[in-house]
């Protein structure tokens, strides 16, 4: 008989355990994003990096052609990490540059995150790349957008295919805490929560301000 024991699957992330990888989140990717509202993709980027911020994930911040083409990364991915530089490369797939490649080596994870624009070129490219040289690789697939449904569609299930797991930006925050008696990250998560995420947000308002309800109470 398997024995049950009150322990997470390894499966599961946290703070320590990964590096989060954010690409090209740039206004001239964003104005071809046809596969979600760029409203909602902006959200989902700034819920991921203040939740990594939060627990102290380390981060790499990476555009493409910034001063002479694609433009600045969203202010709601760089505020959360204040004052860390950004890798600007000329190439599409982030793991073809030295620079990234030097930062992955120094941080020394082998759980990679990933979010980014567009999904089936600048997402796409380094988690295959990744996959390939033995890393172990999430896509948080609702903080990445492509020119079409379609694009973003079958780029998911082309990493899914080669191995790399699939989540959404609230499920990351949330995996994160995972346990509401965790008091060190309790007030961010649950302020990053109200902020971005949604509908849950919305009821941790509702249930706080009519009868004094919080998670884990």
């Amino acid at each position: 008989m398997t024995t049950a024991k009150a322990t997470p699957a390894k499966s599961l992330l946290d703070g320590a355990d990964h590096t989060l990888i954010l690409i090209d989140y740039q206004p001239q990717m964003a104005f071809a994003t046809k596969s979600i509202d760029v409203v909602e993709l902006r959200n989902n980027a700034a819920l991921v990096a203040k939740a990594a911020a939060a627990f102290a994930v380390p981060a790499i911040l990476t555009t493409v052609a910034e001063t002479s083409f694609a433009g600045p990364l969203f202010a709601e991915v760089t505020q959360p990490f204040e004052g860390q530089p950004l890798i600007d490369r000329t190439t599409m797939n982030a793991w073809e540059d030295e620079n990234v490649i030097r930062e992955v080596n120094r941080i020394g994870k082998n759980r990679l995150v990933f979010g980014g624009l567009w999904t089936s070129v600048c997402i796409v490219g380094p988690v295959l790349s990744a996959l390939e040289q033995g890393f172990e690789v999430y896509v948080i697939t609702d903080a990445c957008g492509d020119v079409s449904g379609e694009a973003h569609e079958r780029a998911v299930a082309r990493m899914i295919q080669a191995g790399a797991r699939p989540m959404t930006s609230l499920q990351y925050l949330l995996e994160l805490q995972r346990d509401w008696a965790r008091q060190a990250t309790y007030a961010r998560t649950v302020a990053t929560a109200v902020q971005h995420g949604g509908g849950y947000g919305l009821g941790l308002v509702y249930a706080k301000t009519m009868f004094g309800g919080a998670e884990g109470h």
